[in-house]
């Protein structure tokens, strides 16, 4: 909190109480997480290699954590997180290129990103359970 000189108290600028979240600050949040998520991914595929390269026991003792629940949580946050980054990504070369600086154009784009990464996401899965079959 502030002080003014008439000795009230104000809200620092800008106050999270006060302002509705929009969804392009809404997007920017989730892609900053989303590279987290993929940050985290990334140890975890060292730790599958690593595992892989440990031997029959270590590699089976990993693909049953990832076979688990919280393992194919994780995965598909992981998979999620990836689409969600690269549809970001894009969207972010067609501003460099002066593309789409519009109000409504930003607002499609970023509903866009959002039905990408859901659409790619699950379509991978798709092709995953269609090849394990």
């Amino acid at each position: 909190m502030q002080s003014r000189a008439n000795g009230k108290q104000r809200p620092n600028s800008p106050n999270i109480q006060i302002y509705r979240p929009q969804l392009t600050s809404v997007l920017s949040i989730a892609n900053r997480a989303s590279g987290i998520v993929l940050s985290l991914g990334a140890v975890g595929l060292v730790f599958w290699l690593v595992a892989a390269a440990n031997g029959p026991e270590a590699y089976t003792y990993t693909q049953l954590l990832l076979a688990s629940s919280p393992g194919q949580i994780g995965l598909l946050l992981f998979v999620f997180a990836f689409f969600f980054h690269l549809c970001g990504g894009l969207r972010h070369l067609a501003w460099d290129a002066g593309l789409g600086f519009d109000l409504a154009a930003i607002y499609r784009s970023g509903w866009a990103v959002v039905a990408a990464s859901a659409l790619l996401t699950a379509l991978s899965w798709l092709v995953s359970l269609v090849m394990r079959s």
